[in-house]
Order: structure tokens, then C-alpha cells, then sequence
């Protein structure tokens, strides 16, 4: 007599860290933060310059979070995209990518013909590679959520920010927006703190390099903070701060969420007129400048990676 079995399905509920080369000391504190430790993997280098990450733990039927930024050089985005098929193929339940900073997000449209949706291919590549999930901080463009088939937690900076900014107690408060981009976020900032608006119109002749700039709106006796997703060079932070004291403002400060600081960015930030800048620890960084203030980020991810192992709602991290 045949007797019929019910289908079982066997799922190992255990929460696993790995990192990425570039992201070790930043996946180390995010695991500890919420209450884990980070797992055992490690990377062979070929003589070639090739690489391959390995697991050196089962991860079958686990929830496996892959930490790491993708800052250049490319490395670190093909690490990641090495390290989520290696899962895939170990059979872990659930793969999350969990990408503070979320590299060539810059490249969201075609600003000219003939040029790379680098934005969407990087989506494209993550997805093929076999990622369930995106866990990222303050694209460059929030439309870039679309471009994935695959959920995106986008958590904004401003949760760190807003209540840093309080803290300074600044009579004369007013939000600056570095260009015209950036209005929505500035917009979003002063309404949390209840302060004004000025927006810094910008014409560049190419990338990285600012042909004239100026400021619309009223800065005369206020205490300034420049609102923006990232920092490279600092071109058009300094300029903007130096032509505000210009103008009369009291002090001005940024606030740029990823701190990229290239090029002579230090030297720049430490020659104008910033009182401070600060920035989150996104992307690893020894900073080589006094004005520069680091914001952690470790509490948050790992809060919000709690929500989505409990299946709670994750909104109160979303301020803005």
C-alpha cells in the first residue's frame, strides 16, 4: 500500500553577515549592532588580478546579508556581485545586499547621447546575479528604486541629521540646496526644522568643475547648512560656502550624507569658509581634515534589518 507523505519544506531561519573587502570594519559593527557576528568568508587573489570570494560556512536555507559600498574601483561591485552568486549557488533561503553607498547611482539618465544608464546596468547586474533584496542609504536619484525587479529599503540620512542639526541650537537657521536637484531634499530638511530656503544655481562646463555660481535667496545674518547626498571633490561645496559669508551669512556647514572626498577635497574643505562638514562612514575613510565630523550608521541598518527579518513595518526610519 503506498502511503503519501506531506511535502515538507526545511528552513534554517539563522542570520548571517558577510562582508566585502571594502565594507569589513563597517559589516563588523552592523552585525554587532544587531546583536550577530559577522560570518567566516575569504577572497583568493589570482596573479592576474582576478579574484574569488568564498563562504567559508554553510549558508543553506539562511538569510544571508552581503554588506558592502561601491565606491571605485570596480572591484567592489564585482566582489558584491561575486559574493551573491556564491550564495545563490550555496542555496542561503534569502540574499540581502546591503549597500551603503550605492556606486555610479551619478549615472541615472542620459545627460547627453551616446552615453550609459551605469545606474540601471549595476540594478540589472545586481538582480541577474541573484539578489532578493536591496538595502541602500540616500541615492543620488530616488527614481533609481524602479530600477530594480527586487524590493529596495532606501534609508535617508536625514534620521542622523536632523537631530544632529537640532543639537546646534542655531538661532538663524537656513537649509541650502547645492543646486537645483537638490531643492526636494533641502525642502524636506527645512520643514523638519522649521527653517527657510536657499538654493545655489550652478553652471558646470563639465563634470567635477564649476563655471559660475549663484545664490538665490537671502543668507545675510543666517547660519547655513548645506544640504546634499555626497561629496567628492568639495568644488561646489567650498564655492558655495565661501560666496555665502560673502553675502553676509553668519556660518555655514554641510551636511553631505557619503563623504567620496577625491581628489585635493581636504585641502579645499580646510582652506574655505565650512565650520564643519558632516558626512556618515558609508564609505570607509581615514579623514584627513578637522572640519570633517562622521555620523555612524550602524544602529540604523541594523534596525532596519531587524523589520525585515520580523516582517515589521521599517517606515520610522524613513524621515525624510
Amino acid at each position: 500500500m503506498y502511503i503519501c507523505r506531506p511535502f515538507v519544506v526545511l528552513m534554517n531561519n539563522e542570520i548571517k553577515f558577510f562582508a566585502g573587502r571594502n565594507s569589513k570594519l563597517l559589516a563588523e559593527n552592523i552585525a554587532n549592532s544587531y546583536g550577530s557576528k559577522l560570518s567566516d568568508s575569504s577572497v583568493i587573489d589570482f596573479s592576474d588580478g582576478e579574484f574569488e570570494p568564498s563562504f567559508n560556512e554553510t549558508v543553506r536555507g539562511s538569510h544571508v546579508f552581503l554588506v558592502q559600498s561601491t565606491p571605485p574601483p570596480s572591484e567592489n561591485l564585482m566582489e558584491l556581485l561575486l559574493m551573491i552568486d556564491a550564495a545563490k549557488r550555496a542555496s542561503a533561503y534569502k540574499i540581502i545586499a546591503v549597500i551603503p553607498y550605492f556606486g555610479y547611482a551619478r549615472q541615472d539618465k542620459k545627460g547627453k547621447p551616446r552615453v550609459p544608464i551605469a545606474a540601471k546596468l549595476v540594478a540589472n547586474l545586481l538582480t541577474a546575479a541573484g539578489v532578493d533584496r536591496i538595502m541602500t542609504m540616500d541615492l543620488h536619484a530616488d527614481q533609481i528604486q524602479g530600477f530594480f525587479e527586487v524590493p529596495v529599503d532606501h534609508l535617508y540620512a536625514s534620521t542622523l541629521f536632523i537631530p544632529h542639526i537640532k543639537s546646534l541650537n542655531l538661532k538663524n537657521l537656513v537649509i541650502a540646496s547645492p543646486d537645483m536637484g537638490g531643492s526636494r531634499r533641502a525642502n524636506t530638511y527645512a520643514k523638519f526644522l522649521n527653517s527657510e530656503v536657499v538654493i545655489c544655481y550652478k553652471h558646470r562646463e563639465k563634470a567635477n568643475k564649476i563655471a559660475k555660481m549663484l545664490i538665490i535667496g537671502d543668507v545675510k545674518g543666517k547660519d547655513v547648512i548645506i544640504v546634499d547626498d555626497m561629496v567628492d571633490t568639495a568644488g561646489t561645496l567650498t564655492k558655495a560656502a565661501d560666496l555665502m559669508i560673502e553675502q553676509g551669512a553668519n556660518s555655514v556647514r554641510a551636511c553631505c550624507t557619503h563623504g567620496i572626498f577625491s581628489s585635493n577635497a581636504y585641502e579645499k574643505i580646510d582652506k574655505s569658509s565650512l565650520v564643519e562638514v558632516f558626512t556618515t562612514n558609508t564609505i570607509p575613510k581615514n579623514h584627513k581634515s578637522k572640519k570633517i565630523n562622521e555620523l555612524l550608521v550602524y544602529d540604523l541598518f541594523a534596525d532596519t534589518i531587524k523589520g525585515v527579518v520580523d516582517n515589521r513595518s521599517i517606515s520610522k526610519n524613513f524621515i525624510c
